[in-house]
């Protein structure tokens, strides 16, 4: 997605030739408005790349480019300052309205759950470094499902705002480089966007086959296309084609970007290679429409300069804008993952309706009356005016957020009020339990819960083990923490028992990497990454030489799974698992093997937010076999022991999201933090019974907790 480059093309931009006095060229309009409707026809219908971003992408380089070069031309310099104040003036005011309405949307109609991310994606987004932020975001796979934002499409925005950074530097850098050489200005700003062009596009090809995720949003990976648009801004008054070849070209360019998103849709990787079908469709466009003589009566120029298309091309910056938000919070509101035909003509209209208000009252009469103040510092405040109230906003809001979240950590210190998984063991702290707003909070949990073992986890990209060691490194017994998030969920829960009994934990895991033997597969590419991530976690358990080490002993599913082959069950032990388990056999290092967590259908903390604490329960057989899957092994190492503990987590066969008045989980299957912590009061007992050289201090976690626990008698583990 991207937006034009100015809500109205300005007296910069309205002629991108050579020549220093160019007549506007209405068919670039026209292409803003067939961009930017295909990008909102293709987002509501479809859910695909459309190939509008590419279009502005190379419209923005088109018409920015030939208005710098011209300018150097002229005076010999640049004013940064003006330019960058007009830019503000223009872009600034309709963005800052777009995300203050995102923010009461979002309160309004968004589940508490996802406050957080909203706020800290329009802060990104009012700030221009949007991108960047979801690239950041993209690379945490325990946030990978985490639901589409309402201004997710500003990223584009913050490489647009990037570019406007740089290219000014660019070109005054050529310029001076032409001075000294006694070179046209011309020649040398070409050589320079050339450069960049090749660079970019190389750079692309190389981080989309190495990862996709992040290239999307990459500003480097996207340069290429303003780039493209730029060396055409250079050359194109030396262009002189036949009308008959221009009317091909103009046709096949329109055609094929009208086609773009069916052709490529979501197949491909992008940007990379498939980016150049949009971008050169637009380039064929633009080359259509040089020459400077009146088009063809049946020319796509012809067409594209079409009144209601160029008034369209006019309001095309807003209707981008707030396209997609409204379709988010439709969504929404109706539970649809895809608007019927008669919803997504709701969504466009409200979306035009807006657009239209918009343009009017921001772009017509603020622009209208900033126009006469001529100082760049009055451009640049009209704009700021806008964007600081939007940012004040969201930062009174967060430190809202931040204030209930302390309440409710300091009601969560009683342990009679938010007991968690010790509420299993009581059935009498069960029945009393007083109704009280659920801890952690449901719009920080998420990243509470990541930012506490983010140090000591390894991401998908990496191969070396990035490992946290807590305790006294030289205290008699050391266990290992060894897997993927689902092992690394259990995390606080085996702190506070070894800090109990005085162990040494190392905790060694990686995003969506199995501790096991098995080639493994990672958003449907073979996950290479993890099988040295294995290598290496072997080699430092070797070298560590631990009594122990804890992983999981199934793999739960909800058959759904993209990596999953058919007919996978919801439930199963890897043959890897067993082979790794033998390994550790060797190493003479016993395992502690735990049977998978349940998976629910929906995000538990949405949930919460919108059916209240007893309403998000899932049927253990959703994601888990009736019997847990390794008591069907035939030959199991002797050096394993397997805990269950789902008797805690699914009471009767029915997993609950709350549990004791814990969130127990922040997604749709990784424990809370809070709700991890409480589960060691029940795994205590499990751990002890496995590890019977372990020392053990004089008092438990469960002997600790008293009154919590009642006159409830111990649960046996089930241990075997």
């Amino acid at each position: 997605m991207s937006v034009p480059v100015l809500n109205h093309a300005s007296e910069e931009v309205r002629g991108a030739s050579a020549s220093p006095r160019t007549a506007h060229r209405t068919d670039i309009e026209g292409l803003r408005a067939v961009a930017a409707l295909l990008i909102a026809v293709y987002h509501i219908w479809f859910g695909t790349v459309s190939g509008g971003v590419d279009v502005f992408l190379v419209l923005t380089g088109f018409l920015i480019t030939g208005s710098l070069v011209r300018a150097m031309e002229r005076d010999g310099r640049l004013a940064f300052g003006a330019f960058w104040s007009k830019l503000a003036r223009r872009l600034f005011p309709s963005g800052a309205v777009v995300l203050a309405a995102v923010l009461v949307g979002t309160y309004l109609l968004l589940p508490r759950s996802r406050w957080t991310d909203v706020i800290a994606d329009v802060q990104a987004s009012a700030l221009y470094y949007g991108n960047w932020h979801l690239s950041l975001g993209s690379v945490d796979y325990m946030a990978e499902n985490a639901s589409a934002g309402p201004v997710q499409h500003f990223w584009s925005l913050g490489v647009q705002g990037q570019f406007y950074l740089l290219w000014p530097v660019l070109i005054t850098l050529a310029g001076l480089v032409a001075l000294r050489c006694g070179l046209r200005v011309r020649t040398a700003a070409l050589a320079a966007v050339g450069a960049v062009l090749a660079a970019s596009f190389g750079y692309s090809l190389w981080i989309t086959a190495t990862d996709p995720v992040w290239a999307y949003f990459d500003t480097g990976a996207r340069l290429w296309e303003l780039a493209l648009g730029g060396v055409l801004a250079l050359v194109i008054a030396r262009v002189r084609l036949p009308r008959a070849l221009r009317m091909a070209l103009g046709w096949t360019g329109l055609s094929a970007l009208v086609m773009c998103g069916l052709v490529i849709g979501d197949s491909l990787p992008y940007p990379g290679v498939a980016s150049l079908w949009p971008a050169l469709a637009a380039a064929a466009v633009l080359l259509a429409g040089a020459g400077g003589d009146a088009p063809a009566r049946l020319s796509a120029t012809r067409l594209l300069g079409a009144r209601p298309l160029v008034w369209l091309g006019g309001r095309a910056y807003t209707l981008f804008l707030w396209h997609w938000p409204i379709l988010v919070f439709y969504l929404e509101v109706t539970g649809l993952e895809r608007p019927t035909l008669a919803g997504g003509l709701f969504v466009l209209g409200s979306a035009f309706a807006a657009a239209l208000l918009t343009t009017w009252s921001v772009d017509g009469s603020l622009t209208r009356l900033t126009r006469t103040l001529r100082a760049p510092s009055w451009s640049l405040a009209a704009g700021v005016l806008f964007v600081v109230p939007v940012l004040l906003a969201g930062l009174v809001w967060g430190q809202a957020i931040e204030h209930d979240r302390r309440l409710r950590h300091e009601l969560s210190s009683d342990p009679m009020s938010y007991p968690g998984a010790a509420v299993t063991l009581n059935p009498v702290l069960a029945e009393n339990l007083p109704a009280l707003p659920v801890y952690p909070d449901t719009a920080t949990v998420a990243t509470d819960t990541v930012d506490q073992t983010r140090d000591c986890n390894a991401l998908t990209d990496a191969t070396e083990v990035v490992s946290c060691e807590f305790g006294d490194p030289e205290a008699g017994f050391t266990l290992v923490l060894a897997g993927s998030s689902h092992a690394r969920h259990w995390f606080q829960g085996l702190r506070a028992v070894t800090e109990q009994h005085g162990w040494r934990l190392v905790m060694m895991t990686k995003n969506a990497c199995q501790f096991s033997t098995d080639e493994q597969v990672y958003r449907g590419e073979p996950y290479t990454e993890c099988t040295d991530w294995n290598a290496d976690v072997m080699e430092r358990i070797a070298e560590i030489g631990p009594d122990a080490v804890f992983t999981t002993a199934t793999r739960t599913t909800t058959g759904g799974e993209a990596d999953d082959p058919p007919g996978t069950p919801p439930e199963r032990t890897p043959d890897g698992y067993v082979e790794r388990w033998r390994e550790l056999e060797e190493l003479g290092v016993a395992v502690l093997a735990v049977r998978d967590t349940p998976r629910f259908g929906f995000d538990v903390a949405e949930c919460v937010d919108h059916e209240g604490a007893h309403g998000c329960v899932e049927e253990q057989s959703f994601s888990m076999a009736e019997r847990p899957p390794y008591e069907e092994l035939a030959d199991v190492p002797a050096n394993t022991r397997f805990l269950d503990l789902t008797e805690h987590l699914c009471g009767d066969g029915v997993c609950r999201g709350v549990i004791g008045n814990q969130l127990a989980y922040y997604d749709s299957n990784h424990f809370s933090h809070a709700f991890s912590r409480s589960l060691a009061v029940v795994l205590e007992p499990y751990l002890l019974e496995s590890l019977p050289e372990a020392p053990v201090a004089e008092t438990s976690l469960a002997e600790a907790a008293g009154p919590l626990l009642g006159a409830a008698e111990a649960t046996e583990p089930n241990a075997s």
